[in-house]
């Protein structure tokens, strides 16, 4: 008869019950801690033992067990763990991380691209506006101060109060003065819960939601800032989304740092959740980095990404008649069609001529490219950055 397995909740005595547990649990908290004790001193001996148990132990994770959706996927999902993913398509990084061909042509047209091809000085700041949401409380504040500290050229201005101060009447004032950029940050009750983001003069509109926010007065042993052009890392950003919100967050910055403020500013993207550190460096020797944070931290994850600038909706107008289509139009596109003695367009003018123009009123109604709904989360293993 097999002997039976000694197991102390079959003791009658309570007191007795918890020595026993109490002692066996420290007999295996020991033997637990000799065995490592062993392998320490062998890897000790051996580097190449530790190597290759570093290599075999790979943790089970979210984010390395993802499911990579071929139609949203830019980049090798080997390189998902890259430094620098959201990068130029002329950029001399490895073949496994750079996009594929169609992929590096919606990049190459996208509404970023006069940022990067650009021939201005690379060393001047973007021209960066911040506003609130109305009636905007002190934290909400205190927050944009930060962030105008954060972002080189940026200016606050405080929200007006009244009709006509819509988001998209913002944005089109923004545009026509020279600005590059417009950071809305919203507040709910009297505390800071999201950002939007508007690349002008013509969008898209991006829009976060604000969370685990921590000021600089905050983070014990921080650095002070300076007013250096701050170098920017992008971390796991390997889809056609990931990339445009990557691209959007360079256009915040001068393409060229300066690297004597030793100040870098990184967004670390994990499980759709964007990361914010801000950190000064400093080189202790030819192999160790010190790294003191600045500030300010916090989190962003994207719930929207639209098209053009933010929509004024008109909710006092009168709906417009019924219009029926006559069809004449599509006859006279054939006919133009079949006309071979036509010229043809030149590239350059269909290129202005579908270019939108940063000037005029702002759109009645949002086109969303992406928005999240809980439906499209069907696992947790499921990210679209």
């Amino acid at each position: 008869m097999p002997t039976q397995r000694f197991e102390p909740s079959s003791i009658k005595n309570k007191i007795k019950r918890e020595e026993v547990s109490r002692k066996s649990k420290k007999a295996k908290g020991q033997l637990k801690l000799q065995r490592r004790l062993e392998l320490a001193k062998l890897e000790a001996d051996d580097p190449k033992a530790k190597k290759k148990r570093l290599a075999e132990n790979v943790p089970r994770t979210l984010d390395n067990t993802r499911e990579f959706d071929p139609s949203i996927l830019t980049a090798d999902p080997s390189a998902s763990t890259s430094a620098t993913p959201a990068q130029d398509p002329s950029s001399s990084a490895p073949p496994s991380q750079q996009p594929s061909a169609e992929s590096a042509a919606d990049i190459s047209s996208d509404p970023f691209a006069s940022y990067f091809t650009s021939t201005s000085d690379p060393s001047l700041p973007q021209k960066v506006l911040i506003t609130t949401s109305p009636k905007a409380t002190r934290v909400t504040y205190e927050f944009c101060d930060e962030l105008v500290g954060v972002f080189p050229g940026a200016e606050f201005y405080k929200r007006p109060k009244g009709r006509g101060f819509e988001m998209g009447n913002i944005a089109s004032w923004a545009a026509g003065r020279g600005y590059t950029n417009l950071i809305v940050v919203n507040e709910n009750t009297k505390k800071p819960n999201a950002i939007t983001m508007v690349h002008l003069p013509s969008g898209p509109t991006a829009y976060f939601k604000l969370t685990s926010i921590e000021l600089t007065k905050k983070i014990f042993n921080h650095a002070r800032a300076t007013a250096h052009n701050p170098e920017l890392v992008l971390n796991n950003f390997v889809t056609r989304l990931g990339h445009t919100v990557g691209r959007m967050f360079q256009t915040f910055f001068p393409p060229l740092p300066e690297f004597q403020g030793r100040q870098v500013v990184t967004l670390h993207n994990q499980r759709d959740f964007l990361f914010f550190r801000r950190h000064r460096y400093a080189f202790r020797s030819t192999e160790k980095v010190a790294l003191q944070e600045i500030g300010p931290r916090f989190t962003l994850k994207l719930r929207s990404l639209k098209k053009g600038l933010p929509a004024v909706k008109n909710f006092g107008e009168a709906p417009k008649p019924l219009e029926f289509d006559t069809f004449e139009d599509a006859d006279e596109d054939l006919k133009i069609g079949e006309d071979h003695d036509s010229e043809p367009q030149a590239p350059e003018e269909a290129v202005e001529e579908a270019q939108p123009t940063s000037k005029g009123p702002p759109p009645k109604a949002d086109e969303y490219e992406w928005q999240w709904k809980p439906e499209l989360e069907t696992t947790r293993r499921t990210f679209f950055l």
